[in-house]
């Protein structure tokens, strides 16, 4: 009992009170393994998401400046969409969001889900998308169409361009934003570009 009490002591002083580079790896291994099994399934099971927490990765939910400004460039797809300025304000998330935020999601019933909430969803070729939602009907399952605030667009381009946004199946919807911490999101961006880089250059050496 002796024995096991003073390799536990070694072992805490090492992970916690150690200044060695060993002991900041294993620190962040440990960090790792606690937020990916632990932390966030723990986050899922109480949002009841399989993904509480995302990060932005695109620009298309950015306003680039104030509401009203943003509204004059915009207002013409919204309105001819039944979608009035007043309406929009009254939207969660009115002011968009910007590439590198995170945003945390709630699992919601697709029947509760409004025009105008923000939601995140599988897009054909399984990457998730974050968009608004400007349209919803119901075909013995919930139908949404999305858009992002950042698309200046008519009717037409985004029926033709973002095919995935105009007929989403309630199943696809992975969550509902309902909280934004801004920028959080860049370190999960500039760990993924680094990853990038470090199989392009593993696949050039190969």
């Amino acid at each position: 009992m002796g024995s096991f009490r003073k390799r536990w002591k070694k072992v805490w002083h090492f992970i916690w009170e150690d200044n060695s580079i060993w002991s900041w790896i294993v620190n962040i291994i440990l960090a790792f393994v606690l937020i990916k099994f632990i932390v966030y399934p723990g986050l899922g099971f109480l949002l009841k998401t399989s993904h509480p927490v995302v990060a932005v990765v695109s620009e298309s939910m950015e306003h680039n400046g104030n509401f009203d400004g943003w509204w004059q460039n915009s207002a013409k797809w919204y309105t001819e969409s039944g979608i009035s300025k007043e309406k929009f304000e009254a939207f969660p998330l009115k002011n968009g969001f910007n590439k590198g935020d995170i945003m945390v999601l709630k699992g919601k019933n697709p029947e509760d889900i409004k025009i105008g909430d923000v939601i995140v969803f599988w897009s054909a070729k399984r990457d998730p998308i974050i968009h608004r939602v400007v349209k919803k009907w119901h075909n013995d399952t919930y139908y949404f169409q999305t858009k992002g605030d950042n698309y200046m667009t008519n009717k037409e381009s985004i029926k033709s361009a973002f095919l995935d946004e105009t007929k989403i199946r309630q199943e696809q919807v992975v969550g509902n934003a309902v909280f934004r911490i801004p920028l959080l999101g860049y370190i999960k961006i500039m760990f993924v570009e680094l990853l990038n880089i470090f199989k392009a250059v593993l696949v050039q050496k190969g």
